[in-house]
């Protein structure tokens, strides 16, 4: 299963606190629109029915059924860039 490192817990939780979200507000990982390769990251308000729930903390991230597949063994990490903050993914240790 995914892992969630403290730094992209944080990250998670500051861009879901915002006080117009819902309680069960978190980030949603799926497939990109009429991709299979391409990974995207909204924040929502809810998850999916089919949805997986990923522990992170007091942060919330739910993943699609088939990126759940494609991320198992991986750890979603998240670092300041030059760009803002940056979601990587990495294999487990």
């Amino acid at each position: 299963m995914l892992t969630i490192t403290e730094n992209a817990q944080a990250v998670v939780q500051g861009l879901t606190s915002e006080s117009q979200l819902p309680e069960g507000a978190g980030v949603r990982i799926a497939f990109a629109p009429g991709t299979e390769n391409q990974l995207e990251l909204t924040v929502v308000p809810d998850k999916e029915p089919t949805d997986v729930v990923v522990p992170a903390g007091e942060a919330t991230v739910y993943l699609s059924e088939e990126a759940a597949a494609a991320l198992d063994n991986q750890t979603l990490d998240a670092a300041q860039t030059e760009q803002g903050i940056g979601f990587t993914l990495r294999p487990q240790a």
